[in-house]
């Protein structure tokens, strides 16, 4: 108890202080109509390395700053940005891709091909994003890029939405995160660390320029953000689902469903010491019984209840149904008895009576770690842990963080976020190829069905068919239960009434957020009316 109260006396503390950097910042909450203040943590909050897509500024959601080749619609179909139109080869293994012309960057400097070719080989090199199968770029001219593929892979060109553009003369991986030239619809007027990060409307931008000709980002943590929201000193606030019941004078709320997916994964081999020292595998995880239990012994429903507070869908499999390669794969959860049955069935029995179940002197124990700056996942991880106790599974919630998680995640189940509109996600959620690789395959599955599945999908030149197969991976994989998907979560802000979100253009959430995808459309309510 001693400790809850001092880690809640530290995070007032921290409200406190974020929310008086903010008061000396300089920012009023008095602004223009045409101004914003904002505090979400879109993006991951602030970049440490500041605003370079080289280095992970907005992998995958609007940079702002940059523009990207194509861009995800709310269906999570690709639409053109830098790109004009693409073309894929018979064999799949050459994507050319015809760009705009007259684009320019803040710095008055054409954006050619060139500029193309570099960001995506340096960014084969940074690793930023998943660019295996690319061989290299190329500038065929100044408005046609040409990207070679080592192997096919149907999903790549879903890649080709996910880094910022920068320029191939003047980048410096030194001093250009601080410092950044992009030809996105703003730019970067401001950064003062630890506080906040400025935007200013781009002058050169070619594409519909956004209303809001300023914004704000304040880098806060929850409490100090709401606390900033209910002062009035923030038009928009981003703020975990913990926050649903609140209500904040001179703001509504704006809910957005998303491919943020909550699941926990279940490593499915017996321990072993890799060459690092990092345990790989469980003990108790790896027994299939273990798993099939906590697979339909557990309320999702319930979950999304309570950990969400009723925030989000139930999923079963890791694909949102938002989007074309899902499967309509489902189970019966919930069912308590079912999950008794396959313990006993699989040799799990309570020989000493305190409620857990044991086999061959291996008690069914295990921690579950979570982010412990992440109040729904505590929250999962909490339901979780009451719901397998029931069954007779002890399952003890430790919050870390993710340097601590580092060296258990192979071992222990962890409860991961992860959702993508591209559907390689699959790939590192299930190939073997990538078992225990960063934080791609966490549970170190190993099925060569699956593997075949993914290998067809991704060998097939086109896309749109190849989603057929890849909406066959999930359900092939889902009977080993390599994780347990709990559900999709909704995204919440609170807004000021005096800004118009364009709720009907807002576009797809993936994991990470992308608060800014439709800023182009965003409006005063009051220049609206006049």
């Amino acid at each position: 108890m001693d400790k809850k109260y001092i880690i809640g006396g530290v995070v007032a503390l921290i409200a406190i202080i974020a929310i008086a950097a903010f008061a000396m910042s300089g920012t009023s909450t008095v602004r223009a109509e045409n101004e914003l203040a904002m505090a979400v943590s879109n993006h991951g909050g602030e970049p440490e390395a500041g605003f370079d897509p080289l280095t992970g500024w907005a992998t995958g959601t609007e940079p702002l700053i940059q523009s990207t080749i194509f861009k995800h619609d709310g269906n999570g179909s690709l639409v053109n940005d830098l790109a004009t139109g693409y073309t894929i080869s018979g064999d799949g293994k050459t994507i050319d891709v015809e760009l705009r012309e007259g684009v320019k960057f803040t710095d008055d400097t054409p954006l050619t091909a060139e500029d193309v070719a570099f960001t995506y080989n340096t960014a084969k090199e940074t690793g930023v994003t998943n660019l295996d199968a690319l061989d290299k770029a190329e500038a065929v001219d100044d408005t046609h890029v040409k990207f070679v593929l080592s192997d096919v892979d149907s999903s790549f060109v879903h890649r080709l939405a996910s880094v910022g553009i920068v320029p191939s003369d003047s980048y410096n991986n030194e001093t250009y995160g601080e410092n950044p030239v992009g030809s996105g619809p703003y730019k970067l007027a401001q950064w003062d660390k630890g506080q906040q990060a400025i935007f200013e409307i781009n002058e050169n931008y070619y594409g519909k320029k956004p209303y809001y000709e300023k914004i704000t980002n304040l880098f806060m943590e929850p409490d100090a953000a709401f606390a900033a929201a209910q002062k009035g000193d923030v038009d928009i606030v981003e703020v975990p689902l913990s926050y649903a019941n609140e209500t904040v004078e001179g703001m509504h709320q704006v809910i957005y469903p998303s491919l943020d997916v909550r699941y926990i994964g279940l490593p499915v081999n017996t321990e072993t010491t890799n060459e690092d020292g990092i345990i790989i595998g469980n003990n108790v995880t790896a027994d299939p019984a273990i798993r099939e239990a906590i697979n339909v012994g557990i309320n999702r429903s319930a979950m999304v209840d309570g950990a969400y507070n009723g925030l989000g869908n139930v999923s079963y499999v890791g694909t949102s149904k938002l989007l074309p390669w899902s499967s309509d794969y489902t189970i019966e959860d919930g069912n308590v008895e079912e999950a008794k049955r396959i313990l006993a069935a699989g040799g799990w029995t309570d020989t000493n009576g305190d409620g857990i179940v044991e086999k061959d002197g291996q008690t069914a124990s295990f921690d579950i770690d979570y982010s412990s700056s992440d109040s729904t996942r505590q929250a999962v991880a909490l339901q979780f842990s009451e719901q397998v106790k029931e069954f007779g599974i002890e399952a003890t919630p430790n919050g870390k963080t993710w340097d601590e998680m580092d060296t258990t995640k192979f071992n222990q189940p962890i409860v991961w976020g992860g959702g993508s509109a591209d559907p390689h996600q699959l790939y590192n959620f299930y190939d073997s190829e990538v078992a225990a690789n960063e934080y791609s395959n966490p549970a170190a599955y190993n099925n060569t069905a699956v593997d075949a599945l993914i290998s067809a999908a991704m060998a097939n030149p086109n896309l749109e068919s190849s989603y057929a197969t890849w909406s066959q991976v999930e359900p092939a994989a889902a009977p080993d239960v390599p994780y347990v998907w709990i559900g999709t979560l909704d995204y919440l802000m609170f807004v000021s009434d005096s800004v118009d979100m364009s709720d009907d253009t807002h576009t797809i959430y993936p994991h990470g957020g992308d608060i800014w995808g439709n800023v182009y459309d965003w409006t005063s309510t009051n220049a609206t009316a006049s």
